[in-house]
């Protein structure tokens, strides 16, 4: 099931988001977060008008996705950047998918023209994600965070509604 976060969600948002920070290098953040921290982010999304979804699978949240502001100048209001974390251990079963099929129809509705989305690489999961959703690499930033001792590249991908 799909559906719009609740305060309630913040716990379980912040305990897979942790994972990929203190796993992986997909997110540069260095540093685990809190449900304070989610419930601060929820906000400032919903205090923008956009979107954030839940995946739910028998009653456990499995992942979320949600679509921020890309620049504070207004001229920037019609695109939005979008990003996705599933619980690592339902990845590669359609949830992805699922959570950016009813993020971008929502954002079709609202009249956003351009999203963007920001990939650390290599990651050829999210990057097929992505480009499933027609969504094509427009910039790749050389060493750009630094992180668990290495330097890595960020790729930004990008499609119009």
């Amino acid at each position: 099931m799909i559906r719009e976060v609740t305060d309630q969600d913040a716990g379980a948002i912040a305990q897979i988001y942790n994972h990929y920070i203190t796993n992986t290098l997909v997110t540069f953040e260095e540093k685990e977060i809190g449900s304070g921290d989610i419930l601060e982010r929820i906000q400032r999304v919903r205090d923008c008008g956009l979107f954030w979804y839940v995946a739910e699978e028998d009653g456990e949240l499995i992942g979320y996705a949600y679509a921020s502001k890309w620049k504070d100048r207004g001229a920037y209001q019609f695109t939005a950047e979008v990003s996705v974390y599933l619980n690592h251990t339902v990845t590669s079963k359609g949830w992805g998918t699922k959570l950016y099929e009813v993020l971008f129809e929502s954002l079709r509705k609202k009249g956003i023209h351009s999203v963007i989305g920001g990939v650390a690489v290599p990651n050829p999961a999210s990057i097929a994600l992505h480009e499933k959703f027609g969504m094509k690499q427009v910039a790749h930033f050389k060493e750009t965070g630094y992180k668990f001792g290495q330097w890595m590249d960020v790729v930004y991908l990008q499609t119009h509604l």
